[in-house]
């Protein structure tokens, strides 16, 4: 084999090698976007229509949240959260209206407080979604029932969905221990 034959295949067998490398990279970061992101990552999919965009989108919304300042609360605001938050619990069967407009209002003030920014609404979804996958859609199922609810289609059963969503991420935002979640 001469010279020239052996620099072709030398450089043949490095792009082969460089190309596998790319794609199991590639594949690596998909499946760690998968596992990290989990039904988020298949709803980021279906809603933008493009993997490669979606995954995009799902990197960006992690280099966001990971340079805000996300914190745990301190014993107090944790007393005082879930203080709130069982009153209006209790206050729903006589105003289910007032206790779920405040039950989105304490979400907000509870989100503000640890540290992610009040934005528009499906920027605070996208927020959520990085730390809170697994129950920001029900975040999204309780907001568009209290929007529902606003415009006269909803109704007493689909405000007290709407709580048990609230709930749900609630129990997350607030790092209630799963004992107190299932007495709660």
């Amino acid at each position: 084999m001469d010279q020239t034959t052996l620099i072709v295949v030398v450089i043949a067998v490095a792009l082969v090698v460089t190309i596998a490398l790319w794609a199991w990279s590639h594949q690596r970061r998909r499946e760690a976007l998968r596992d990290d992101f989990g039904p988020e990552y298949h709803r980021t999919v279906e809603e933008l229509g493009d993997r490669g965009r979606a995954e995009s989108e799902l990197e960006a919304r992690r280099k966001r949240v990971h340079s805000l300042q996300i914190r745990s609360l301190s014993q107090t605001e944790y007393n005082q959260f879930a203080s709130e938050w069982t009153a209006i619990q209790a206050r729903f069967v006589d105003d289910p209206n007032s206790a779920i407009r405040d039950a989105d209002d304490l979400i907000q003030h509870l989100m503000h407080t640890r540290g992610y920014p009040i934005g528009d609404f499906d920027q605070r979804a996208a927020d959520i979604s990085v730390d809170h996958p697994h129950v920001v859609e029900h975040y999204r199922t309780a907001h568009g029932a209290l929007q529902s609810w606003g415009a006269g289609e909803a109704d007493t059963e689909d405000l007290r969905q709407a709580l048990v969503h609230y709930r749900a991420l609630f129990d997350e935002l607030l790092e209630r221990p799963a004992s107190a979640r299932s007495a709660a």
